[in-house]
């Protein structure tokens, strides 16, 4: 089910208002029978998998407590409770890696072997990936990883467990919740409060705008370009990678929104995942706002562990490599997502390194680093940066990256930009500006959100008639602009295949 269906406009009201007549003790079951029902309508069979890592996850939650309680020696404690953990990890990983890997390793060893002309013929198999598997277990994980480091409590209700690992708003794409955000809140349903709702409420109008009016109607463009290089080369595939920055954006960052507004219509605060990314001053400050969620979950559960940054700087720059490889791989079972991680990788390592001859130029230059021109210009070099490995990600294969580099590079085309040829690449004149008059209001409002300025809180504090006349105005904007029509079907989220 799709949060821009007209399955779930029927759905989630169904939803909150049986959460709010039940009694508060039962909430939770509820909440649990919607979210696989949610799920399901999907792919049913797959509710099973989610089955499958909640009891794994809760079992070895149980065992940890228990043994961690037990009057066993403390050497032995730590064994046993690692072996766990390593259990949970190698169940949930094996699964993870079945369904979304096999092929890819299969493809990979084909490839390795027949450089030193070898034919291996390892077959491909014809293996469905389902949806949003990489976040419930990695979210499911988590708990594991708080259970033994003594986070939080083994939750010893099944149920109320199962609802945290399959809560339906953030259950295919995030946010990647944590067990002492999330579990402690299904504990303890709160009662409706109206302006929490309404705040929700407003929440997801945002989401909804950002996807189905500015996602989509960027999608057209990027999409006619990437799918025929030869027709839409040089500046075409240039300016669809500007806009697809804006794309995964829009796309990512409107599901997150719906996903938290949902939720917080039912009494439930989820994280936040984005926080206007591409106002950022550098690439490590872009990670500090895109995908929070996932980049925290690395951060606590691979980086640390890894040693971090307290084993010396060639330690540290291994790590951050590691964690960046890791984290393309998880997104997609292709080397150009590794490639995209990697990228990111090496900009904040080789910035780092860096970083003591930037120092100096700005005490040289005498730059004012708190200028706005100082600012701009940095900001500008890390979109430059992001956007160059979003190729990479975009294209989803090696042998697409170069086609798509290649005509890029060698295709000179500037007169797109004068003759209204630019127009035929999926969008019209009216659509285009349209869709550039959005994306400066993005820009707008991530500006305010930069400044500490939330432009919905501001709203939300002004009378009740000025409230729902904004509400109305941005449900009539959004059916107006959206991309709809016959022609048309729900549009998924970009980061449902991951």
């Amino acid at each position: 089910m799709l949060f821009n269906s007209l399955q779930f406009l029927i759905f989630f009201p169904i939803v909150l208002l049986v959460y709010f007549i039940i009694p508060k003790k039962i909430r939770y079951i509820w909440l649990l029978v919607a979210s696989y029902y949610f799920y399901m309508c999907w792919n049913a069979k797959y509710a099973l998998l989610i089955l499958f890592s909640t009891l794994v996850t809760y079992l070895s939650g149980l065992f940890i407590d228990k043994i961690s309680h037990s009057e066993t020696e403390e050497r032995v404690k730590k064994t046993r409770m690692k072996l766990c953990v390593a259990a949970s990890f190698v169940l949930n990983l094996g699964v993870l890696c079945y369904f979304k890997y096999t092929n890819f390793l299969m493809e990979t060893l084909n490839k390795a072997f027949n450089l030193i002309h070898i034919e291996l013929n390892l077959p491909v198999f014809d293996i469905l990936l389902p949806v949003g598997i990489s976040f419930y277990i990695f979210q499911a994980l988590s708990y594991t990883m708080d259970i033994y480091r003594g986070e939080v409590q083994a939750e010893k209700n099944f149920l109320r467990y199962a609802l945290f690992v399959s809560f339906f708003p953030q259950l295919v794409a995030g946010p990647i919740e944590r067990s002492k955000n999330l579990l402690s809140q299904l504990a303890k349903p709160v009662k409706p409060e109206y302006d929490k709702m309404v705040n929700g409420f407003m929440l997801m109008l945002w989401g909804f705008f950002m996807k189905i009016v500015v996602a989509d109607r960027i999608a057209l463009f990027v999409d006619s370009a990437y799918n025929d290089t030869a027709s839409f080369g040089g500046w075409y595939l240039i300016v669809a990678s500007v806009l697809f920055a804006f794309q995964i954006y829009c796309d990512f960052g409107g599901y997150s929104c719906i996903a938290k507004g949902t939720a917080q219509m039912l009494g439930i605060e989820l994280m936040e995942n984005f926080n206007a990314p591409y106002t950022s001053l550098s690439v490590r400050e872009f990670w500090g706002r895109w995908h929070i969620s996932l980049s925290t979950w690395f951060r606590d559960y691979l980086y640390i562990p890894l040693g971090g940054n307290r084993k010396g700087k060639i330690r540290k720059h291994i790590n951050k490599m590691i964690v960046f490889l890791v984290s393309g791989l998880w997104h997609g079972a292709s080397w150009s997502f590794v490639i995209w991680g990697g990228l990111h990788g090496l900009y904040q390592v080789i910035g780092e390194i860096l970083e003591p001859v930037r120092n100096k130029l700005v005490k040289v230059l005498r730059l004012n680093r708190e200028s706005i021109g100082h600012k701009l210009a940095k900001a500008l070099c890390t979109f430059i940066l992001v956007d160059f490995a979003w190729i990479f990600f975009r294209s989803q294969s090696m042998t697409r990256s170069k086609e798509v580099l290649s005509a890029m590079i060698n295709v000179r085309n500037p007169w797109i930009f004068f003759d209204d040829s630019l127009y035929n690449c999926g969008l019209d004149r009216k659509n285009f500006t349209l869709m550039l008059a959005c994306i400066l209001l993005l820009i707008v409002v991530d500006m305010f959100n930069r400044a500490g300025i939330r432009l919905r809180e501001v709203i939300l504090k002004q009378d009740w008639w000025f409230k729902w006349v904004v509400i109305a105005l941005s449900i009539t904007a959004i059916l107006l602009f959206g991309v709809w029509g016959s022609q048309f079907s729900e549009a998924s989220f970009i980061y449902f295949q991951f």
